[in-house]
């Protein structure tokens, strides 16, 4: 297996927040159409990439669904020449002052995110965390220049480079959910030295972060047999042991709750034994909170399974992962896929 860290890294130095995606997909069209047979973008914008089965037609197919989207921030108002800023995805406001991003406007424009000092505040904020309506994007641009360059509405995304860390992790923004588009990559470039029965089709899908738009309209219009799903999941850090948590570099998540079908759970599981690679149950018993709760009920319903990439300190510019882990997840659907008959939609039932 080649060296998979350039291909995350340049995913990582890109921006492609939930509803504007275009440059993130431009970087993922580059690097699966080598290893697909078909590549197309869905009125949504996901990103659809087929790998044909060698099982006579009509073929089943199989759904890999990682979105591509990131959490960010949008322009909301200028004033003085300092931007207004405003959430698109889950943030945390206490993270963001002091961080670097980039604001996408007519030119992009390095920015820094600031507040004001604790006087000029309103009195009933105090000197504890600022609200975010409280906080400002400064790109250095006198007022006039600002106004000619950056609008109402534009994104910004966040500007920190990906770092390498001790312990074979990575640490830098976006990972949710490009650490789970490597290992998808990953399966790909496995499979062409594969024979597999079913049709793979691998989406790279839009706005889960916000809307859940392209886990929704990719699976109708590719009505797949059976999806898995690809995504992160809480690893264990600072203020995380219990139960809703894994641990960093010590295997996967195989998720499991309303959203996952109990035979495909059971499938993956025996898989993963199989090759001796570290899972554990990743409990989920309300929606997963992945492209997973609108895919499975997509049309009459598709079987679903979640795999998890464990991931510390979610939705900031420093999320971090372990490559064993990416890998992981990687190699088990590749297995997965390759040992797949194409009578197993036929085997399966739902029991709890």
């Amino acid at each position: 297996m080649r060296d998979i860290l350039p291909f995350l890294k340049s995913m990582l130095s890109a921006p492609g927040l939930s509803g504007f995606e275009g440059p993130i997909r431009e970087i993922i069209q580059k690097e699966w159409e080598p290893l697909a047979d078909e590549i197309s973008v869905s009125r949504l914008g996901s990103l659809h990439a087929l790998k044909r089965g060698h099982a006579p037609e009509p073929r089943p197919k199989l759904l890999l669904s990682a979105h591509m989207d990131a959490v960010g921030l949008m322009v909301t108002g200028i004033q003085d020449g300092l931007l207004r800023i405003t959430k698109i995805g889950g943030i945390d406001a206490r993270i963001l002052p002091g961080q670097l991003v980039t604001v996408h406007g007519l030119t992009d424009l390095p920015g820094v995110i600031v507040q004001p000092p604790v006087f000029l505040l309103p009195p009933d904020v105090g000197d504890g965390p600022v609200a975010m309506q409280y906080l400002l994007v400064d790109v250095g641009l006198r007022p006039k220049d600002v106004g000619e360059n950056v609008r109402i509405g534009d994104p910004v995304s966040f500007a920190q480079v990906p770092l390498e860390l001790s312990g074979d992790t990575l640490a830098g923004h976006t990972l949710d959910n490009r650490a789970s588009v490597t290992a998808v990559t990953i399966c790909l470039e496995m499979l062409q030295r594969r024979l597999h029965d079913w049709d793979v089709w691998a989406v790279a899908s839009t706005q889960e972060e916000e809307t859940l738009g392209g886990a929704l309209t990719s699976p109708f219009e590719i009505q797949p047999d059976l999806a898995i799903v690809i995504d992160v999941c809480f690893a264990k850090g600072t203020g995380g042991s219990d139960w809703r948590v894994l641990t960093l570099g010590e295997g996967i998540g195989l998720g499991w709750g309303p959203n996952i079908h109990p035979a495909l759970y059971r499938a993956m599981e025996e898989k993963a034994i199989d090759l001796e690679i570290p899972y554990s149950r990743d409990l989920m018993p309300r929606m997963s909170g992945t492209d997973a709760t609108a895919v499975q009920i997509v049309r009459e319903g598709i079987p679903t399974a979640v795999l998890g990439i464990p991931l510390r300190y979610m939705h900031t510019p420093v999320e971090m992962v372990s490559i064993k882990d990416i890998k992981r997840v990687g190699r088990l659907m590749a297995e997965f896929i390759s040992d797949l008959k194409p009578d197993f939609i036929e085997s399966i039932k739902w029991e709890d």
